[in-house]
């Protein structure tokens, strides 16, 4: 097996010196092999594939090249080959799985650079007869950059997401950047500042990518002359690359504040009028619009006759920079016009259409307007009623009836989805969005374009006033029938956002699948749930024979978490949910097994349930809570637990029974201490890592807690047999399995904590834990064993 993979991995070498050195005629058919069933199906080469596919994306430059311009541009067909190939959302995928997104975002920067930097020329042809231009290599480039971070995020989440995030929240193209420069600095040992200073590269003194050359690889690159362009070897900032930082700053300052907040540039809006009048050439002057938004101006269109002649004279050859920089204003400037009465919709969605198709990467500009412009709340709702927008009502009530029956299906039940009889409204932004969408085709040849608007189009609905979702679902269900079942899925996950009972509902589900999915409490430790239960068999609406199968709540689950705006309570009710199971599996016995009548006995049976099985289930279930949490929130929602929530829990008493036995409490105390244990691990690790000062700081300040407590500063609200468990079992648990957390924790913490422990008679503990505090913890040892 080893030796066929070096044969493939030889094999795949060969097709790319063909791609590198080969005739220009053989050169973009063999890149299109590399980017085929190799880097899809090959999973034995896969990894390899991967590499040479980046390369690829970065040609080295022959040695008579006269800059990054003309090496780049003359690598034209190359590139657009390669990049068609890479932004099917397979191979998307794929370098996804091999975290390479921080380096395909350095390979792509220089490309927009370069090719948005020069004006349109003649195409070149390639060697299929296909015509390239500057505009096309550029668009595939930037908006595959794009769709490797969350540029259409709307200004509510980066207000609502804060230290406790979602896992994956944070990627933004400066954390990219970030992972690959630490990357770099990781594979040469020595700080990515260093290296940069080395290089003239440190913060005001970074190069620019056009008009200087770069500094020279830290190491050689197998291909490439002395002097060529190379970001293999150094790290990449934003500011590298002028206009692509440009036209960065001011996408933020468009998500951030409205476009009368902007300094108005006059050399935008005069591009802002010539893409109108491209775009509006065949309207009468009485309706035309201008980038001056809210007024009239009949300068601003033309009235011609629509010839190909004009058409072609009407359409700015300007370096696309340029025009995306103006795109905002012509945005705004429409759809004002379309809110005042002076622009229909159908129009409205035919220039949008038009401009997409002059300049496919004026796309993601339109996106993260429309997407901004819907939080804000000042545009009036657009009817859906099929004369002026598209109309929903064909299949409307099919689709949120199909909604519900996916919830349900998971266990989560809430009211009725409909609005009654009440038209159907979108926000005037989103309309405009969803109807520009449904305009594309489905072919091979717009799947970028579907990268782009679709993940925005579904955040900017999910956030969007009930029943926005389902709105845009059925219009695009109506449009894609074979997308139904998928639509609808993925329509359900929004519900997710505005309903934190339907997130409860949901973590409920996922315990009981994983524990045993009837609501017996018997049947709960008899039925096998496990991770089969839970997380299924993924989405197989294929194989169901009346439609959708039912999915598992452990799927949806992980399909679902990262678009919770607010998972701040999380913490809290995955601890209730663990403290619930532990008090179900200790409470199982009836009257009739002890002998009572009326009453349910709260002690263990050994002939009905044996102590190992219990502990085991309590296991399980601490086991999925701390998954769970940290899959949602990471070290940002462990915090939250161990800086609030247990000491809350502790403090109020929060779920437990008055009058507990002591079974049932030692249980709970138990269940929660390894719960506790495994979210530090799964966060902070067990050994020395980069995350040390964290969790020093995290420890510190729970074990500072838990000594408080046994010395009796405060009073606590829980049952003592749980307190003593939690605190025995937590200790006993770090003494075991994390012993280089105790290093971590101050001396007078871990004395008070020995003290204490003593008065409790768990003088071995108290020992133990004490040695683990090294030699500093030795004079403190030693008043414990002579006491």
């Amino acid at each position: 097996m080893l030796l066929l993979q070096h044969l493939l991995q030889a094999e795949l070498e060969k097709v790319y010196q063909i791609v590198i050195n080969g005739p220009e005629e053989e050169r973009t058919a063999a890149a299109r092999i590399l980017c085929g069933a190799s880097l899809t199906c090959g999973w034995n080469v896969q990894e390899h594939a991967v590499h040479l596919v980046l390369k690829l994306l970065s040609p080295p430059a022959p040695p008579d090249c006269r800059g990054p311009v003309s090496h780049l541009v003359a690598n034209a067909p190359l590139l657009y080959a390669v990049l068609l190939a890479v932004t099917s959302a397979d191979i998307v995928h794929v370098l996804s799985l091999y975290g390479m997104f921080p380096e395909v975002a350095v390979a792509l920067m220089p490309i927009c650079e370069v090719f948005g930097s020069i004006s349109p020329t003649v195409p070149q042809t390639s060697n299929t007869g296909e015509d390239i231009s500057v505009y096309m290599v550029f668009s595939c480039a930037f908006l595959l950059l794009l769709k490797l971070w969350k540029f259409y995020r709307p200004p509510h989440e980066h207000c609502m997401l804060g230290k406790g995030a979602p896992v994956g929240s944070e990627l933004t193209l400066e954390y990219l950047l970030l992972l690959r420069n630490n990357r770099l600095a990781s594979s040469f040992n020595t700080p990515v500042e260093n290296s940069a200073k080395e290089n003239g590269q440190y913060l005001g003194e970074r190069s620019s990518v056009i008009g200087s050359s770069l500094p020279q690889p830290l190491i050689p690159v197998k291909g490439q002359s002395p002097g060529a362009l190379s970001l293999i070897a150094q790290p990449v900032f934003i500011d590298s690359f002028p206009n692509f930082n440009a036209w960065y700053r001011q996408h933020k300052a468009c998500i951030a504040s409205t476009l009368s907040g902007i300094v108005r540039c006059n050399p935008l809006h005069q591009i802002a009028d010539k893409l109108l009048n491209m775009m509006y050439r065949k309207l009468s002057k009485g309706g035309t619009v201008s980038s001056t938004t809210g007024t009239s101006a009949s300068s601003s269109l033309s009235n011609s006759s629509g010839s190909v002649g004009e058409e072609a004279s009407l359409r700015p050859m300007l370096p696309a920079w340029d025009i995306l920089g103006a795109v905002p204003f012509v945005v705004d400037a429409v759809l004002t016009a379309c809110a005042h009465g002076r622009l229909s919709p159908r129009d409205l969605t035919t220039g949008l259409r038009d401009l997409v198709d002059f300049l496919p990467a004026s796309l993601a500009i339109i996106v993260s307007y429309f997407t901004a412009e819907v939080t804000r709340g000042v545009w009036k709702p657009a009817s859906m009623n099929g004369t002026d927008w598209p109309s929903p009502a064909a299949n409307l009530h099919n689709i949120e009836s199909q909604i519900k029956e996916v919830l349900a299906a998971t266990g989560v039940h809430i009211p009725s989805l409909t609005g009654g009889n009440a038209p159907a409204t979108l926000p005037l932004p989103l309309a405009a969005l969803v109807s520009l969408t449904i305009t594309f085709k489905l072919d091979k040849s717009a799947e970028h374009l579907h990268g782009v608007a679709g993940p925005a189009l579904e955040s900017t609905a999910g956030g969007s006033p009930w029943p926005s979702t389902p709105i845009v679902a059925a219009l695009w269900a109506q449009k894609v029938r074979r997308w139904h079942d998928y639509i609808v899925f993925f329509s359900s996950r929004t519900v997710f956002k505005q309903d934190k009972h339907a997130v409860v509902q949901l973590l409920k589900s996922c315990f009981a699948a994983a524990l045993g999915s009837s609501n017996s409490l018997v049947s709960k430790l008899t039925v096998h749930g496990g991770v089969g239960a839970l997380l299924g068999h993924g989405f197989r609406s294929h194989l169901a024979p009346g439609g959708m199968s039912p999915v598992a709540p452990g799927f949806l689950y992980l399909r679902t978490y990262r678009a919770i705006y607010d998972i701040m309570f999380i913490p809290e009710e995955i601890l209730s949910l663990v403290v619930g199971v532990a008090r179900d599996l200790s409470t199982m016995e009836t009257d009739e097994h002890c002998g009572q009548t009326g009453k349910s006995a709260h002690r263990l049976k050994s002939r009905q349930l044996s102590l190992a099985v219990v502990m085991a289930k309590v296991k399980q279930a601490s086991t999925l809570g701390a998954s769970l949490l940290c899959v949602t929130g990471g070290s940002g929602l462990v915090q939250i637990l161990y800086q609030e929530t247990l000491p809350t829990w502790f403090l109020s008493g929060s779920g437990t029974k008055p009058k507990s036995e002591g079974s049932v409490s030692i249980l709970e105390g138990y269940a929660i201490a390894h719960f506790s244990i495994l979210c530090g691990a799964c966060a902070w690790g067990m050994n020395a890592s980069s995350l040390s000062t964290k969790r020093a700081q995290m420890i510190n300040y729970h074990m500072g807690f838990l000594a408080s407590a046994l010395q009796q500063k405060f009073s606590l609200g829980c049952e003592h047999a749980t307190w003593k468990a939690y605190v025995i079992g937590f200790l006993s648990m770090m003494i075991t399995c994390a012993p280089n957390w105790i290093s971590d924790v101050n001396l007078e913490t871990l004395r008070k904590l020995a003290i204490g422990l003593r008065w409790w008679h768990e003088p071995e503990l108290a020992l133990a834990l004490l040695e683990r505090g090294g030699c500093r913890a030795m004079s403190a040892a030693a008043e414990l064993v002579m006491s």
